[in-house]
């Protein structure tokens, strides 16, 4: 049945397919693969800002950047050395100097996109054959980690380890005007056949009473995921926390709200409790990595879409995109299509933005003609905030030297909950009415207060119309200006 509905619904879509005003529209940029690595400042700055500016025009609004790959950092950081992954040298200071994530920052907001610092809690070095820095944790307190098929990780069972992570995401939040702190699947490390985790000596040690060995390891994970929410939002109460997690929580057969499908499990082989962290209010929104094609035999991207949506009820859902493969089975129609049949499904990630940037399978052009086509605003989360700034004054246009530019002012308003940070700017036809909320008027959002009006017709008329967004995209309401070319 639920086939042959999303195939009626396919038959009745138009062209261009109708957009939501506000969607979750992010893109992984990873920097573990070693794609940044001793590129050099002028080099990364600008193949960071081309991603950039490809990526606003495929319509993306938000960018998840790793930012600390395996205890390492690509900012300044008293805690944690420069990664390995900048320079090719851990713990060596880029040169000539800059800070990738205070610029990262500083770029997305002037393109009106969010930012959210990607770190990942456990990884303390990859199999990567490198030397570490003498103030990496590794070196520091080894006691603190344990070895497994050749990855070393920070030990989820330590207090210590969910302080010293705590700790660097706090220095994070506290120092960077992030939008979002992001983990992703990494927690225990993925199994591999006949290597055992080593850590029966802490679970004899400190079981906090538990019996299965499972639930330790789940409960270790769940108190560092509740420790993360409430380290980032009494730092800044409107910093999103998101996680990432693998896409498949556990199968059926395994357990009756489980999905149809047969592959590894959240639950049973990385202990991490997802739907727990969703009814307990840990994460201000999820984004499961549905990295397969519709109709695969183990994990079916259909099931998991229906089974996601009905399983996430207090988090914000968002959607982790393989493009590469849904370009290999040309599905992304289908799979664009499915989305708009989930009711809780609040946007998409794209994984990752190198392939976005590249076209492969021509995923950008479609983005930006058809399924982006127009801006969107990412959602609100009104857990955080529902309070809208006060509307933009001072709204005006100017013709500077023939070209004519619409000038605001900020609207007054003290403290994070009422100061506007960024703007959206509509644009009307003569005579058309004034709707903030026709997606297709949409022309920019903004964190500058001018926008360089396009060209038109001698003797047109348009009107454009200027709303505030606040630091969790609560809007305001419009002020307009008449324009005359």
């Amino acid at each position: 049945m639920r086939k042959l509905l999303f195939f009626v619904f396919l038959m009745l879509v138009i062209t261009v397919q109708a957009q939501q005003k506000r969607e979750f529209r992010g893109a992984w940029i990873q920097s573990v693969n070693g794609q940044f690595m001793g590129m050099g400042t002028e080099r990364m700055q600008k193949t960071l800002t081309y991603q950039l500016d490809e990526l606003k025009k495929d319509g993306c609004n938000a960018i998840i950047f790793q930012v600390r790959p395996e205890c390492d950092a690509l900012y300044e950081s008293s805690i944690e050395p420069w990664s390995y992954y900048l320079t090719g040298e851990q713990g060596s200071r880029p040169y000539p100097y800059w800070d990738p994530l205070q610029w990262m920052i500083e770029q997305c907001h002037k393109r009106g996109m969010e930012l959210h610092a990607w770190i990942n809690p456990y990884r303390a070095k990859t199999k990567a054959a490198h030397v570490n820095a003498v103030n990496h944790v590794l070196v520091q307190h080894p006691e603190w980690t344990f070895q497994y098929d050749g990855l070393t990780l920070l030990n989820p069972a330590l207090k210590a380890c969910r302080d010293y992570i705590c700790q660097v995401v706090k220095d994070i939040v506290d120092r960077y005007d992030v939008d979002g702190l992001h983990i992703d699947d990494y927690f225990y490390p993925y199994p591999v056949p006949g290597v055992a985790i080593p850590d029966k000596a802490n679970f004899q040690a400190n079981n906090y009473g538990l019996e299965n060995l499972g639930d330790w390891r789940r409960l270790n994970v769940s108190l560092f995921v509740e420790q993360l929410y409430q380290t980032v939002h009494a730092a800044k109460p409107w910093v999103k926390v998101g996680i990432s997690p693998f896409g498949i929580y556990r199968n059926q057969k395994n357990a009756p709200n489980g999905s149809r499908t047969n592959g590894l499990q959240n639950y049973d082989d990385l202990y991490a409790d997802v739907l727990l962290w969703d009814r307990e209010g840990w994460m201000d929104y999820c984004v499961p990595q549905l990295y397969w094609e519709i109709g695969h035999k183990a994990a079916d991207y259909e099931e998991l879409m229906h089974w996601w949506n009905a399983n996430i009820t207090k988090s914000d859902l968002y959607i982790g995109e393989d493009i590469e493969r849904t370009a290999k089975f040309n599905q992304m129609a289908r799979k664009m299509e499915l989305h708009t049949l989930m009711p809780r499904v609040k946007g998409y990630v794209l994984w990752y933005a190198k392939a976005a940037v590249d076209n492969v399978g021509n995923y950008g052009t479609k983005l930006r003609t058809n399924y982006w086509r127009y801006p969107a605003l990412p959602p609100t989360i009104k857990s955080i905030d529902n309070k809208a700034p006060k509307k933009p004054r001072k709204v005006q246009v100017i013709d500077i030297e023939g070209q004519k530019v619409l000038f605001w002012t900020a609207p007054k308003g003290e403290g994070w909950k009422n100061a506007a940070v960024k703007y959206a700017v509509y644009r009307f036809n003569k005579g058309e009415k004034v709707d903030v909320n026709n997606t297709s008027k949409l022309v920019t959002i903004t964190g500058e207060t001018h926008y360089e009006l396009p060209a038109a017709e001698e003797g047109s008329r348009c009107v454009y119309a200027v709303t505030a967004l606040d630091r969790v995209q609560n809007e305001s309401s419009y002020k307009k200006v008449k324009v005359k070319y």
